[in-house]
């Protein structure tokens, strides 16, 4: 199994799942309400202002970076297990372990390959065919002339992204 986590990951993870519950929310209401009874003791004085306003800012504060760190883990966690489903899977392009880190508009470029291939998906369905199968998309591994579009030279990361199809005027 993995080595001991950090102090820091196991108190993130603690308090995450504590803010997560019921009971976490109960007692926040529970706080405002006493806040807003205290309000008329005090004479609705800009210190009892300051009070809700001090607390709810420095809990926000410190829940962004909790919130930030938990998704950060739980985003790494996915991606691995989708990288192993696709490295498992006979006939995946390997290229696609990574996409995280590709740029905005290579992204883009894989996007419209796979919006294509579901509109290419639908249109099968209109002719009441299946709309299965493994028609080959653009990466590193598909030879070009399998592929529903052009290749285009490699990215600086020598990987070789989707480039959009170019559409006839009629069609």
């Amino acid at each position: 199994m993995a080595e001991k986590s950090s102090v820091y990951t196991r108190t993130a993870r603690w308090i995450a799942q504590l803010s997560g519950r019921p009971i976490t929310f109960l007692l926040a209401v529970a706080s405002i309400v006493v806040w807003l009874v205290t309000g008329p003791i005090f004479g609705f004085s800009d210190t009892w202002q300051l009070v809700i306003n001090t607390g709810t800012t420095i809990i926000t504060f410190l829940m962004v970076f909790l919130i930030q760190n938990t998704q950060n883990r739980d985003t790494t966690a996915m991606q691995l297990k989708l990288d192993e489903l696709i490295r498992a899977t006979k006939g995946a392009h390997l290229s696609l372990l990574d996409l995280e880190e590709l740029e905005e508009r290579e992204l883009a470029a894989f996007v419209k390959q796979y919006e294509e291939l579901a509109a290419m998906g639908r249109k099968q369905l209109d002719k009441g065919k299946p709309d299965t199968g493994t028609p080959e998309i653009v990466s590193q591994t598909a030879p070009p002339e399998k592929s529903l579009s052009q290749r285009r030279p490699a990215s600086a990361k020598d990987r070789t992204a989707p480039r959009a199809r170019r559409r006839s005027p009629g069609g």
